[in-house]
């Protein structure tokens, strides 16, 4: 099989920046349910002012599996930040300060959670963290919406998670943990929050108090939920092209990239490859499965691509092998319970859609009307949301929604 160019191919929501290190400058403390481990002032790069490292003291925080090979390690700046730990234990988080973040003049915070396989630094500081292709198009800039809101005069900040595609319930718990400690910081009663992608997910479940029994329900401390490439429905990009995806993950295939595989088997060079480690069968993504949800019926599978049948619905097919989004669905999918729980009607909710789908070097979403990623429908859908204030569509791919100027300046608009 001709090998594929995924050397230099971006992680599908965004890749692990590598960045220089910096040290700790305080002890750990603890305050709460939550310990301060370290807190970093030098040495910081992409503008950052302070980084702090938390532990949730919660029990429920086990320690969650991460790809053999090392290609969900963290790297960089982000590993040193969690005591170069290159897989930080799932309870750790690291809290980002923007410049101005105890002086700016706007009175409501703002949390910026980023999405799966990216970090505070590329996701909101540094674009072009990643290099060439790492923000959805050949050339990425050096800044992004942290700088653009500090500017402004917002008090920003950022969480960072210890696992790139982390349980759903871990993350919505430390975003609640983070706007917490941003109220005590700041003084302020609520905090705004801009979730991406699986971020937008999670900070959704927070406000919809979508928890296990050990989990923070809503405190009423939301003031706005701004949702940027939101999976509202959930999507199911990965099984609509799975052969495609397969050759970026299969290491036999020449695969690197850091994404749940919709097959435990495939054919690569003549030999059939087993890897339920990588796909969504595994255990190496927790949170991966949490946004699955079928659009079969609303826009039809491609009959063009290899194996197309049993890649979505399950079997043995020409080159792969696997049980079917249904099966990884009834594993764990959050769409249905996040939707049923709702937000509270108190917390106006945005949608920002790309319908552009152009992400390079990526098989992008082409069946239906998408950001390369995500339909349009699904990002923009109103199922259970309370208080649904706006929703846009830009002409822009998944991995560009919280840069590019367009997005940049819609956010600020909608913050108020």
């Amino acid at each position: 099989m001709r090998r594929r160019p995924w050397g230099r191919l971006p992680a599908a929501l965004g890749m692990v920046a590598a960045i220089v290190l910096a040290a700790p400058a305080a002890p750990a403390s603890a305050t709460g349910s939550v310990t301060l481990e370290a807190t970093y002032t030098s040495g910081l790069q992409n503008g950052w002012a302070q980084v702090e490292r938390y532990k949730d003291n919660s029990s429920a925080f086990t320690a969650e599996a991460y790809p053999s090979d090392g290609r969900g390690d963290q790297t960089g700046q982000t590993r040193r930040l969690f005591g170069d730990v290159a897989r930080p234990h799932s309870s750790r988080f690291l809290l980002y300060s923007a410049p101005g973040w105890q002086t700016g003049s706007k009175p409501v915070p703002v949390l910026l959670v980023h999405g799966a396989n990216q970090t505070a630094d590329q996701a909101w500081a540094n674009p072009n963290a990643a290099g060439a292709y790492g923000c959805g198009q050949a050339t990425c800039p050096s800044t992004g919406l942290m700088q653009s809101l500090s500017g402004k005069g917002y008090k920003v900040f950022a969480i960072g998670f210890p696992h790139t595609t982390g349980d759903g319930y871990y993350w919505s718990e430390q975003i609640a943990d983070a706007v917490s400690l941003i109220r005590a910081k700041t003084g302020a009663a609520q905090v705004d929050v801009v979730g991406w992608s699986k971020g937008a997910f999670n900070a959704r479940m927070y406000v919809s108090s979508l928890r296990k029994s050990w989990g923070t329900a809503y405190r009423g401390d939301v003031r706005k939920l701004i949702l940027l490439g939101g999976p509202n429905k959930g999507f199911d990009w990965g099984y609509r092209h799975g052969w495609t995806h397969d050759f970026a993950i299969f290491p036999e295939c020449g695969g690197t990239l850091n994404a749940p595989a919709p097959h435990t088997k495939m054919v690569c060079y003549g030999l059939w490859r087993t890897h339920t480690d990588l796909s969504y069968e595994g255990d190496a993504y927790p949170g991966s499965d949490d946004m699955l949800y079928r659009w079969d019926d609303v826009y039809p599978l491609s009959t063009l691509e290899q194996d197309w049948y049993t890649t979505y619905y399950g079997g043995t097919g020409f080159y792969t092998a696997g049980r079917g989004i249904q099966y990884a669905i009834d594993r764990g999918s959050l769409v249905v319970p996040l939707i049923n729980a709702g937000t509270p009607a108190s917390v106006p909710v945005y949608q920002l859609c790309g319908n552009t789908p152009d992400m390079a070097l990526l098989h992008n979403e082409h069946t239906g009307p998408s950001d390369g990623a995500v339909f349009v429908a699904s990002c923009s859908a109103p199922d259970g949301i309370g208080n649904r204030a706006a929703t846009a569509v830009l002409g822009l791919n998944h991995l560009k929604l919280g840069w590019a100027s367009g997005a940049v300046n819609q956010v600020a608009a909608w913050l108020g």
